[in-house]
């Protein structure tokens, strides 16, 4: 949520791309070297000419076979990593081209070959008779190279995609796309292609303005084009609670999204290759929620309540958390799950624990004598990591939902998505690192996009994030050395609706689409880009529209 109130080894993968492109000249055969290989013949008079016939035409002179200039790398957002390039035509679409999938990866690529074929309005087949002009599509063996990683071949008028997983093919396809949209064809050569960063993508907080399912499956049809593959769902705040529940009803505000449109949004990502990861974000944030069980509101010494911070004292705090995570578990398949764990405002005061004495003794109850409220708090992360952990989900938390110096220990498995090290309690980035904990990339200087841009945050551009950010610029303006890479597992925008009336769905659909190009193309390819953002923003703008 904005903080404004208070989804593999990341590889930075060095491409060299060479081309030797070799001439053999082959000299033609003359005549005599071909009489001398012939067997003897007897020869046969001239035959006459008939009186008054015209002579004989001349045979035509065949044209020269075509030549071509050596290929160029592909135009696309984000750019391709390593391009081969050839001689040779290229490929664009025919009339009577097919999208090809072999038949043993017919059930793995059907959804693949389906949509490029409807989107370069080619015809489809489960089949290997490859014809020039036709698109195949394939798996190769597991483990054949990193994950989402795929290889693009055009040669001899027919174009081959093959990777090691579904996904990697799916990005194969939004290269050829890109390439047909962009220039009308595919260049001649070979792309070789991966990610840098395992999860890459968009945040977006529909608890406290309500966007449709319609535009929220708009976005993700941008991000899959751009080779995205996350999409968080904050979908429980002070402000509103944004699915239906079963379990329940009483806290759902209207307008919501039912469980069969978040199936289908579900659904879609998963064509696309996008993990949908919701957020119920506790113990902080459930105004919502508190307003149905203001019993469960937490209160200071003096009576006050607290605002959308629950009890964690009282057991039927977690009983409540803990049945809408066991409810909207199986409706979310994909492999994540965040737990939110920021701002909760019992620890932002200057004495916790004089603040709050029954938290203070639930803690000293649980831990001993030496136990605070942030060791309380830690027990609550733990044990609603405790409920997700078992369906396999990764799990994940908000950088200042970890404290140090406590009793108690956040699990090691949990990620920490660092957005601030302004809040009290949070801390620098290399607090995280050092401890072995794997960290995601919100940073708030450049990742957050606050509706009506409140508390000195300003609109993110693509600009500032494809000429001054990286993965490794986790707070501030200020990079972690380069050692850290591999514990930093990708980034993602995110959009908080503080003030929800600023923009319209439109306006903030308009105002992330650089952005979100810019991440995609640094979480692809961390290096320093090598084309302006001049040209970047044009093709970008191109590609998009």
């Amino acid at each position: 949520m904005t903080k404004a109130t208070g989804r593999l080894r990341g590889r930075a993968i060095a491409t060299a791309v060479a081309a030797a492109v070799v001439t053999v000249a082959v000299p033609a055969c003359s005549a005599g070297a071909q009489d001398s290989r012939r067997a003897p013949t007897t020869a046969s008079p001239p035959a006459a000419s008939t009186p008054g016939a015209p002579a004989p035409a001349p045979s035509p002179t065949p044209p020269p076979p075509p030549t071509y200039p050596l290929s160029t790398a592909p135009r696309t957002v984000p750019a391709v990593r390593e391009h081969v390039p050839a001689r040779g035509p290229g490929w664009k679409p025919a009339p009577a081209a097919r999208v090809l999938v072999a038949p043993p990866d017919s059930a793995a690529l059907a959804d693949e070959g389906k949509l490029l074929a409807g989107e370069l309005r080619m015809g489809y087949a489960e089949a290997n008779d490859a014809r020039p002009g036709d698109v195949s599509l394939s798996l190769a063996a597991r483990g054949s190279g990193p994950a989402e990683s795929y290889t693009l071949t055009v040669q001899g008028g027919r174009v081959t995609i093959t990777a090691p997983d579904e996904a990697g093919v799916f990005y194969g396809t939004r290269t050829l796309k890109q390439e047909i949209r962009g220039a009308g064809s595919a260049p001649e050569g070979t792309v070789k292609d991966a990610p840098a960063k395992a999860q890459r993508g968009l945040n977006l907080d529909i608890a406290r303005k309500h966007f449709t399912a319609d535009w929220i499956e708009d976005r993700l049809r941008e991000m899959g084009d751009l080779k995205l593959n996350q999409l968080g769902l904050h979908f429980s705040d002070d402000q509103a609670f944004r699915i239906q529940s079963d379990t329940h009803p009483e806290i759902v505000s209207t307008p919501h999204l039912t469980k069969a449109e978040i199936r289908g949004i579900t659904a879609l990502a998963a064509r696309l290759h996008i993990a949908v990861v919701p957020e119920i974000d506790s113990p902080g944030h459930l105004g919502a929620v508190l307003r149905a069980h203001p019993d469960l509101q937490l209160r200071d010494v003096q009576g006050r309540a607290v605002k959308g911070a629950v009890d964690i004292s009282k057991p039927a705090s977690a009983k409540l958390l803990d049945d809408l995570l066991r409810e909207y578990l199986p409706l979310f398949p994909a492999g994540a799950w965040h737990l939110g764990a920021d701002e909760y405002q019992a620890l932002v005061v200057r004495d916790p624990q004089a603040s709050f004495p029954q938290l203070a003794a639930a803690a000293r109850a649980r831990y001993g004598a030496g136990a605070k409220v942030q060791d309380l708090a830690t027990g609550w992360l733990n044990d609603r990591a405790a409920v997700v952990r078992p369906s396999g989900k990764a799990l994940k938390a908000w950088n200042d939902g970890f404290f140090a110096g406590g009793v108690a220990s956040a699990a090691p498995d949990i990620q920490a998505e660092y957005w601030t090290g302004k809040e009290i309690g949070a801390r620098p980035p290399l607090a995280y690192l050092d401890a072995g904990r794997k960290v995601v990339n919100l940073n708030d200087e450049y990742l957050y996009y606050v509706l009506g841009e409140p508390n000195q945050f300003t609109y993110p551009t693509g600009k500032r994030i494809y000429e001054e950010w990286n993965p490794l610029v986790l707070r501030g303006t200020t990079a972690v050395p380069a050692r850290y890479d591999g514990r930093i597992l990708g980034a993602r925008l995110a959009v908080w609706c503080d003030l929800a009336g600023a923009q319209t769905p439109a306006q903030v659909a308009a105002g992330i689409r650089l952005p979100l190009a810019a991440l995609a193309q640094k979480t692809w390819d961390p290096r320093p880009p090598q084309a302006p953002w001049t040209d970047f923003r044009s093709l970008a703008e191109r590609l998009g529209g």
